[in-house]
């Protein structure tokens, strides 16, 4: 299903890639509101919500027109440190008085993670139909080339079925997570990528340049119908300086 173009890669400043990637969100969500009457992403957590989102906040959009979804959630209550939900609560939702009832969170404090990833999968057929595309899905890149809660390796890279599953095992604290597996990242309108640091610089090398690279980020990219990257020039290191 992936585009035989590859993504698009911009390189400049953590600053700078948080106004490249707003000013992609409110395209992406105009568009889908002039088409449909509303706009659907998955939000990530960690380094790129806390760097796009105060930005993101201040963007003029229909803000009760967007219906938010998460890629990944920890075994936490929301007001858990480790929430991707709580982080996009305190510097997103709040501020842009977010509709509640379009706010889809991963209830991660539940004792039944099993019960959790159904009860999100239907919500998501609920919301967005057969099959449920999200127009937006934003995700963080660990150093191990992670992505969501996909680690290398692991047997949910091979998941064709579910849309949603639970990482008991996850090699990056917290272990118990709820996770999309790689057919949302497949069938969403954009696959957005986003990573910061030297640490990074390896996983954006082997997902951008090898062709048979079996990194998690390396197989979203290939699935995406469309994607974007965001690295700065530490992430993008690795890259022909060309690519600058």
């Amino acid at each position: 299903m992936g585009s035989s173009a590859g993504p698009e890669i911009v390189i400049d400043t953590p600053e700078a890639l948080a106004r490249v990637f707003v000013d992609r969100f409110v395209a992406a969500a105009r568009a889908a509101v002039g088409a449909r009457g509303r706009f659907s992403c998955a939000l990530p957590g960690g380094s790129v919500a806390e760097m796009f989102f105060p930005v993101l906040a201040r963007a003029p959009l229909a803000w009760d027109k967007v219906e938010f979804f998460w890629g990944d959630e920890r075994a936490v209550a929301p007001d858990d440190p480790d929430s991707n939900y709580g982080v996009a609560k305190r510097l997103l939702l709040d501020a842009v008085g977010a509709d509640p009832r379009r706010v889809h969170r991963i209830v991660g404090e539940g004792g039944d993670l099993e019960a959790t990833a159904r009860a999100y999968e239907e919500e998501m057929l609920r919301v967005l139909g057969e099959p449920p595309r999200l127009d937006l899905i934003v995700v963080g890149l660990g150093a191990d080339g992670h992505v969501c809660s996909l680690f290398p390796g692991h047997p949910l890279l091979r998941e064709r079925v579910r849309r949603v599953a639970v990482m008991t095992d996850s090699p990056k604290p917290p272990p118990r997570r709820v996770t999309f597996t790689m057919l949302p990242l497949a069938q969403a309108g954009m696959l957005c990528v986003a990573g910061f640091g030297a640490s990074k610089a390896a996983a954006i090398r082997a997902a951008v340049t090898e062709a048979d690279a079996q990194l998690p980020v390396a197989l979203a990219l290939r699935a995406a119908r469309r994607a974007v990257v965001l690295v700065d020039r530490a992430a993008a290191s690795g890259l022909r300086r060309d690519r600058t």
